[in-house]
């Protein structure tokens, strides 16, 4: 007998997320928290937030040539144009470090490449391939995300490396959890990155908690994010750019274009959505955005166009005829890879993937898997 659904999926009546996103609220007007930060942004006093931003960069600058500040870089048009404004308008000295993609593709190592070229120094973190893929085929099995050890190691590696170095300084790019919709912990946490909120929010658990009779403790170090203690007495501050700078994703790219040869998707727009120049680097990408529509009944195309509406670059109307056209597209491009580093074939990757169908979002008909509340209006 086919299971009913217990709520109904509604729509932001100003974007198009869904209230399946985790964490997302909507108001009595049917209109999430995401947008409602996105009208606050407006009547931000944004000379106010860049002053405030260079009261704190004068603090830290170096006069012996030391980093003073270090970037958390995926080699993509949002951490660039951090990088290279601190750099090149602000006149910090930034450390890039990257925490290796998965999937590592041509177009991410290019992009790093171009940037690096202008002059900056890197640092690239590869994990041991033998513990990460066993934990990306785990948490793909269990959890439907193949990235959850790429998440709590992108988020951990940064803040290591700040304390080995003494970096006094770390900017990240947007507080997601205001800027996406989803629990903001205090005000203040959109200005200071909050290793509560990192923990619950990113990560989802401490990964001392993987050990199993195939990982030891010893294998978790790229994962283990510093205490909070050691964090405090090293004085280290991690700040939110989009705290001091209005964020826009489209804005990121259309900067970053002009300092250097930023490379796009060479199809014209990445699988699943409309743009062609976010999350390129790494090629299980496709699949964690999939599954991303499977688990929450939305995926990459609405996730785009959500950002570009927040930030009047797109209309509700437009958004509406391209998530139909796009949203929940079938990752065919580098599945074959993917599976290979999973370690999956075909029949055992769909039964994963139909494990992790909401039941309260997906309806079995005539064999097919269908949406019970698609973007009609």
């Amino acid at each position: 007998m086919e299971q009913q659904n217990s709520r109904n999926i509604v729509f932001c009546q100003k974007c198009i997320m869904p209230n399946s996103r985790p964490r997302i609220v909507f108001d009595k007007s049917g209109i999430c928290n995401a947008c409602r930060n996105a009208e606050e942004k407006k009547k931000i006093d944004w000379n106010l937030r860049k002053i405030e931003f260079f009261d704190i960069i004068q603090h830290y600058k170096s006069k012996k040539g030391n980093w003073d500040c270090l970037v958390p870089w995926s080699g993509g048009k949002d951490s660039s144009s951090i990088a290279y404004k601190l750099k090149f308008e602000f006149g910090m000295n930034p450390l890039l470090v990257t925490f290796s993609p998965v999937i590592p593709n041509e177009i991410g190592n290019i992009n790093r490449e171009n940037l690096i070229n202008i002059g900056f120094d890197h640092i690239y973190f590869r994990p041991n391939q033998k513990v990460h893929r066993f934990l990306s085929r785990r948490f793909f099995i269990e959890r439907g995300n193949p990235k959850v050890a790429w998440d709590a190691g992108v988020n951990a590696i940064p803040v290591q490396i700040a304390l080995q170095h003494k970096i006094p300084l770390i900017f990240y790019a947007e507080h997601g959890e205001s800027e996406y919709g989803g629990k903001v912990i205090d005000n203040e946490s959109k200005k200071k990155r909050n290793f509560t909120e990192v923990i619950e929010h990113q990560i989802g658990d401490d990964p001392r908690n993987w050990v199993d009779e195939n990982i030891q403790l010893k294998d978790l170090n790229p994962y283990i994010y510093p205490e909070s203690s050691a964090i405090e007495n090293a004085d280290v501050k991690a700040y939110y750019f989009s705290y001091f700078f209005k964020w826009s994703m489209l804005d990121n790219y259309n900067y970053i274009k002009t300092k250097y040869n930023f490379k796009t998707h060479p199809e014209g727009r990445t699988v699943g959505t409309f743009t062609n120049f976010d999350s390129l680097d790494d090629k299980l990408d496709n699949l964690y955005y999939y599954m991303q529509y499977i688990k929450f009944g939305f995926g990459r195309a609405i996730r785009d166009a959500c950002r570009m509406i927040q930030n009047d670059q797109m209309t509700r109307e437009e958004a509406i005829e391209i998530a139909q056209k796009y949203d929940g597209e079938f990752p065919k491009e580098y599945l074959g890879e993917a599976l290979d580093y999973l370690s999956l074939d075909e029949k055992q990757f769909t039964e994963i993937v139909d494990n992790h169908r909401n039941p309260e979002i997906w309806l079995r008909e005539n064999g097919q898997w269908k949406l019970r509340f698609p973007i009609l209006t």
